[in-house]
């Protein structure tokens, strides 16, 4: 079984997992949702450490419940001043001494390329919580669970992306993914300042996907099923008066949705700021506190699997 084949290993990148173990992996979280029992107390005496170098709500948390639901604990930092980080301890040697005491390690890090640095040094599985703006493969993994628990299928779709797709690591994640899908069509809707980097849509281009970039969201809303919605990340600008100018440039409203389909899913990472509006809650459309969920018993799979208790 695929499963099997995930104990003891590292998730960096969305594609370090085969697409029959991603898949593998789905259905388990779907198994784990219908019977609450099911894998209680299986990570008993297991111990995860949450190295969070950079804010966190949903992550961090849902990382916490399902170990906790699991029936293991957890130990870590929400950010990087109440740990040695702070008075120049390396991150390999963070990494290093987080092994002597967990069994597996999630961690966030601004910068690109730490998690496969991490991996490189760890005793045990590193699990990438995203790194910097470069990839967040457990939000995919939350993301493609709840595209399919919601749509039923993960082919013959069009995505549509919308905001910030240059520093987006959730997207350029999920994109990465939905490549190794049948007929996937994928929309890219962003400013001239926030498309796409190019070594994506290399990569895209290198796996026949139909894609194209845009502008316009209310001319493009009706041709989507899934509506993949992100913040300006304020975070990632050098210069705030680019920040401001671009923060507000796509907002989902009751206008805006009234173009879409009637069955289109409007998703979203988190954390919102202006870019969905509150009035679109409550539209059945809107799936993005139910992603949260999903993102919980999607990591309650990733970690009975890579501790072996499946």
């Amino acid at each position: 079984m695929a499963l099997s084949d995930l104990k003891g290993r590292s998730l960096v990148e969305p594609d370090d997992f085969t697409l029959e173990e991603t898949e593998s992996l789905f259905l388990l979280a779907e198994k784990i949702e219908k019977d609450v029992k099911y894998l209680r107390e299986s990570c008993r005496g297991r111990l995860l450490a949450t190295l969070f170098f950079e804010p966190s709500t949903r992550t961090r948390l849902s990382f916490e419940a399902a170990m906790l639901r699991l029936g293991g604990s957890c130990l870590g930092f929400a950010e990087p001043g109440s740990s040695s980080a702070s008075k120049g301890e390396s991150l390999a040697d963070t990494i290093r001494m987080a092994a002597c005491y967990a069994d597996t390690i999630v961690m966030r890090n601004p910068k690109e390329g730490a998690a496969l640095l991490a991996s490189r040094y760890s005793d045990v599985p590193v699990i990438n919580a995203g790194d910097g703006g470069h990839h967040h493969p457990t939000q995919t993994l939350t993301d493609l669970l709840t595209i399919k628990r919601l749509s039923g299928k993960i082919e013959n779709l069009t995505v549509g992306f919308c905001g910030d797709l240059r520093f987006g690591r959730t997207v350029h994640s999920l994109a990465k993914s939905l490549a190794r899908y049948k007929n996937i069509k994928m929309i890219f809707i962003s400013p001239a300042e926030l498309v796409l980097p190019d070594y994506l849509k290399s990569i895209l281009k290198k796996a026949n996907v139909d894609f194209e970039e845009r502008e316009n969201l209310d001319k493009s809303i009706s041709e989507i099923d899934v509506l993949y919605m992100t913040r300006v990340q304020r975070e990632r600008f050098f210069n705030e008066d680019d920040y401001i100018r671009l923060k507000d440039i796509y907002v989902l409203d009751s206008g805006k949705i009234a173009l879409a389909k009637k069955n289109m899913i409007v998703l979203h990472p988190l954390p919102r700021v202006n870019e969905i509006s509150v009035e679109i809650d409550s539209d059945p459309r809107a799936a993005y506190f139910k992603q949260a969920k999903y993102g919980m018993y999607a990591r309650m799979a990733l970690l009975a699997s890579i501790l072996g208790v499946v």
